[in-house]
């Protein structure tokens, strides 16, 4: 194997990564194999529970941390691993929105995959309704995100007002060097071409970025042997979900897997996560009284699709530290909504 195209999909929490790596999956050519790697800053792992399994798609999941610090050298392991074993045509990343890009190119220009990688331009999704809010505008890794993308795509533009995306354009067309392409992706939407025709053959993106020093000291940290894996191997026994916390970077996560024969009643449990706080980023596959489907709530915007997930029901709530709710509190408002909850 050698030069193996990667493409590193990057954004801030909510912004759209994943379904804009779904809108690029359905333009696969036919008779290409593709390698999806997601990480999920929280503990459950929901993303990967997003995309249906097929012959010509894999799609592995690292949940448990950032994949630019703490699971800097699990994600080496699982690289190795999954290339050796697959074989893939390409290969898309999508690091969590807390994930810091400098850390991560450091691994994937590395001695460890020299010819064997071909890492492509940098691109960076970006809600415009982001930049209205302080707290993400001054985050670090947000504007390390943007700094480092060679290209920007614009999502949530059916959302955003005019003025929101003119201001977007106007502070990325600052930008120096400036971006190679600037587009709108309403619903995920963007060419493939885009993507493929960013780089050419042996030519590596240019621009760079500091290393973020909070990202910089977890990743020496994780050096030490802890590898925040194996949660989601322990299948739950019915009516005793499993819930795991956890948080760095300034955010904290809190999520719970369940049994696939729990059910939940699915007016219930929605109007139950409709009430929590507002800025609160919700991502779940859930079996419910309707069948399986994906909860997916950012900044106070909520869907509600099919899911072709099977294997549990999975719940993430991920907030700045101190924000969320009492963790035995909601588990109990949670089990109310279960179908055979005694309550029920």
């Amino acid at each position: 194997m050698r030069d193996v195209p990667v493409h590193l999909i990057t954004g801030f929490l909510g912004s759209g990564k994943s379904t804009l790596i779904h809108r690029l999956i359905d333009q696969k050519p036919e008779g290409e194999r593709w390698a999806v790697l997601i990480n999920e800053f929280g503990q459950v792992g929901i993303d990967q529970a997003m995309f249906a399994e097929r012959d010509d798609l894999v799609v592995k999941g690292l949940p448990g941390g950032c994949l630019c610090c703490q699971l800097a050298f699990v994600m080496q392991a699982t690289l190795v691993n999954l290339l050796h074993r697959h074989r893939p045509d390409r290969l898309i990343i999508e690091p969590s929105g807390l994930g810091h890009p400098a850390g991560l190119l450091e691994v994937l220009r590395g001695e460890a995959f020299a010819g064997v990688l071909a890492v492509q331009d940098i691109i960076t999704v970006l809600d415009p309704r982001r930049l209205d809010d302080p707290r993400s505008r001054e985050h670090e890794t947000f504007r390390d995100q943007l700094a480092m993308a060679d290209a920007v795509a614009l999502t949530m533009t059916d959302l955003a007002t005019p003025a929101q995306r003119d201001a977007a354009e106007a502070l990325l067309g600052e930008s120096w060097p400036a971006k190679k392409w600037i587009r709108p992706a309403p619903h995920g939407e963007l060419p493939l071409a885009l993507l493929v025709e960013g780089v050419g053959e042996g030519e590596a993106p240019s621009r760079t970025s500091a290393d973020s020093e909070a990202h910089r000291r977890l990743r020496e940290a994780a050096a030490g042997g802890l590898v925040l894996e194996g949660f989601g191997d322990a299948m739950p026994t019915p009516g005793h979900p499993v819930r795991q916390q956890g948080g760095s970077l300034g955010y904290a996560t809190l999520g719970w897997r369940w049994h696939p024969d729990d059910a939940f009643d699915l007016d219930r449990i929605t109007v139950l996560l409709g009430e929590l706080p507002a800025r609160l980023r919700i991502k779940g596959v859930l079996h419910t009284d309707a069948g399986w489907k994906r909860y997916n709530r950012a900044d106070a915007t909520v869907s509600l699709e099919e899911a072709a997930w099977r294997q549990d029901s999975r719940l993430e709530l991920i907030g700045e530290a101190g924000s969320l709710p009492d963790a035995e509190a909601l588990e109990a408002r949670l089990e109310a909504c279960r179908l055979s909850s005694p309550s029920t």
